[in-house]
């Protein structure tokens, strides 16, 4: 024990005690209390602990390649010694403020690193600061160094023959060789789906590695639906989700194998423009008129919905991220399991209601407060459909910026200044703004609410967001392009994830709220079952012109059986208001019945013949979805090459003309 092997062994315990005292912090922490506490903690620590010892072997199998392959003679050297405590200094540091990034993550989360911190990796300059800004990061650093260093020093005096103790490399072979078959072993017992223990989800989620969790988010971003995901025969798949997305009087054109419709319409309604406001992170749960307990957040929104609006009150996101609110807002398209498509690289040929508008003449604007790079929102806008992008670099001299982005107001107001001289053209124009103030750190600037904003809480945040929506209508107002103007307010997604089924599809309730003289004779209240999928073809219903689509969401306004498609992690799932199948890894399905808002969805085993109809829909729809995907056949005019460039106005008139032979 008191040679190199003892210290590597010194090594492994370590990472595995940290690793579990990290699992009895979340438990403690997040375990939810209806269960009983011994028995549920014996199933998470136990299968947590396989888990564990799998992460905690790996990250020490280098140790032991490095001990194999440095001769005895370097070993011993003082370069060696200086350079292998820098290094075990060095991998505690990183190691344990990975630790105390993953409690955080999990406190906003639920859940342990998944495919947001893959995403956050991704973009840094934006994260990184986010999490200065929202965390103190600097004394956790100094905290994780001087234990680090208090390691290292504890495991040299253990290991007091460290640098003397010879070993011939024959020997030095023994344990690497026997460290590999234990991990070769415990791979057996380990899959990237997440361990279920529990039909809790956040009991699962405290049972699972991060390491381990990372990994599989990183490693399925881009999935093989049919290796992964239950699938049906592909002639089936179709006309089943030909059958669920047909409506009286539409018309699908082309073969079996397609989704193309031809949509009813009057062509004499008059071109409506149409403002669509995608809201970060602002659920339902902020709504006083949605039912908020307490006092709202949002009374701006709410005099708005009571006094002149039409409110939707039963709408889902089919995401947790931006990215699964833009495909599902702006491309009716199910969110499959992997990247959103605004991320993948096969989405130059993808539909949107911006296509759809430019084929009927209108001109279209997308303006995001924040950096165009990011989760790769200008490529996919500016590649299908819209003219211009409009981003921070565009704002010469912003009030208040964030991490994310200019502020809302900023935003607000350079949009109502686009709109004007678009409407000055003549023709048309779609305008999609997306905003991100109500985002961690939840700065905005002072002396608009009452809030202090220095307080950096989400609450404020979402009642400056509110604050400034009310400040954009009163200026729109002043307009002339109010009065022929459809404006529609949604959320992208909820502002946090919470429940314990494997959706927690209670954290996914959204607003939907349209404005405007134009679309709205009375304040309405629509309890229709619905999701982001459905905001286009509501959107494209009310301005009543007919047009082609390829789009999975329905009119809210027509009568049907309305549904959520949605997606958490790897799992993807449809609601029907009653029961949600859950289609996961490994060609897994689960059933949930209840009352979103209410006792919240159960899940049951003994599936009868609904069931099994539902989760045969589900298969169809999202099977139909991945194969148009990635054939490039998700899109109505995809033989044609009308992509758009960032900054440029285009002739939407010509690309109509193009397209329909008008």
């Amino acid at each position: 024990m008191r040679s190199r092997y003892g210290w590597a062994l010194f090594l492994f315990f370590s990472l595995l005690a940290a690793q579990t005292l990290l699992r009895v912090g979340l438990f403690l922490k997040f375990g939810p209390s209806h269960q009983n506490f011994t028995g549920a903690f014996a199933l998470v620590a136990g299968i947590g602990l396989a888990r564990d010892c799998f992460v905690a072997l790996l990250l020490t199998l280098p140790v032991l390649v490095w001990f194999w392959i440095v001769p005895d003679r370097w070993f011993s050297a003082k370069f060696h010694r200086v350079l292998f405590f820098t290094a075990a200094v060095f991998f505690w540091l990183v190691q344990l403020f990975l630790f105390a990034v993953e409690y955080f993550f999990f406190e906003e989360f639920m859940a342990r690193f998944n495919t947001v911190a893959v995403d956050y990796l991704l973009y840094p300059h934006e994260v990184f600061i986010n999490i200065w800004d929202s965390y103190p990061v600097g004394s956790v650093l100094i905290g994780c160094l001087v234990l680090a260093a208090a390691w290292s020093w504890l495991a040299r005096r253990l290991a007091k023959n460290l640098w003397t103790e010879n070993f011939p490399r024959r020997i030095r072979a023994v344990p690497l060789v026997a460290s590999v078959a234990l991990l070769a072993f415990l791979q057996t017992f380990i899959h990237l789906k997440a361990p279920a223990v529990s039909e809790d989800r956040v009991v699962n989620e405290i049972a699972n590695n991060g390491t381990l969790s990372f990994v599989a988010a990183f490693w399925t971003r881009h999935l093989d639906f049919a290796a992964f995901y239950k699938t049906l025969p592909r002639d089936e798949a179709y006309r089943r989700a030909r059958r669920l997305l047909n409506s009286p009087g539409d018309a699908f054109v082309g073969t079996g194998e397609s989704l193309r419709r031809r949509i009813h319409g009057n062509p004499a309604q008059p071109r409506l423009n149409v403002v669509i406001l995608l809201e970060e992170s602002l659920g339902s749960e902020f709504w006083g008129s949605l039912g908020r307990k307490g006092a709202s957040l949002t009374p701006e929104l709410d005099r708005l919905a009571e006094r002149e609006g039409i409110l939707f009150t039963n709408i889902f996101a089919s995401g947790n991220r931006t990215v699964r609110g833009m495909e599902g807002v702006l491309a009716s398209f199910p969110p499959l399991p992997g990247d959103a498509i605004v991320k993948r690289d096969q989405s130059d040929n993808v539909e949107t209601i911006a296509r759809v508008l430019k084929r009927d003449g209108y001109n279209t604007l997308f303006l995001y407060g924040g950096r165009g790079i990011f989760d790769g929102m200008r490529s996919f806008t500016t590649r299908n459909g819209y003219d211009r992008f409009i981003e921070q670099k565009d704002f010469g001299h912003p009030t208040f910026t964030t991490i994310w982005g200019v502020c809302d107001e900023d935003l607000y107001a350079r949009s109502i200044e686009e709109f004007r001289e678009l409407a000055k053209s003549g023709q048309p124009f779609l305008g999609t703004i997306l905003s991100v103030s109500n985002h961690k750190p939840y700065t905005y600037p002072a002396g608009r609410i009452a809030e202090n904003p220095n307080k950096h809480r989400r609450a404020h945040a979402v009642k400056y967001a509110d604050y400034s929506l009310g400040r954009f209508f009163e200026a729109a107002r002043r307009e002339a392009f109010w009065t022929n103007t459809i404006f529609v307010v949604v959320a992208d997604h909820g502002a946090r994830v919470y429940g314990s089924q494997a959706i927690p599809i209670q954290s996914y309730e959204i607003p939907l709220l349209i404005l405007g003289p134009a679309a709205v004779s009375k304040p309405t209240r629509i309890g229709a079952l619905g999701c982001s999928l459905d905001v286009a073809p509501t959107i494209l219903g009310l301005i009543g012109r007919p047009y082609e689509t390829m789009f999975f969401g329905r009119d809210l306004f027509e009568p049907g059986p309305g549904r959520v498609l949605l997606n958490h992690n790897r799992d993807i799932g449809l609601f029907d208001g009653e029961t949600m199948a859950v289609l996961g890894l490994r060609k897994t399905v689960e059933f949930y019945k209840g009352d979103p808002r209410g006792a919240g969805l159960q899940r049951f085993s003994e599936a009868g013949g609904k069931e099994q109809e539902l989760q045969q829909d589900a298969i169809a729809l999202f099977q139909v979805a991945d194969d148009l995907y990635r054939s490039g056949r998700y899109r109505v005019d995809a033989g044609s090459s009308d992509h758009a460039l960032s900054g440029k106005r285009g002739g939407a008139g010509g690309g109509f003309a193009r397209h329909s032979g008008k």
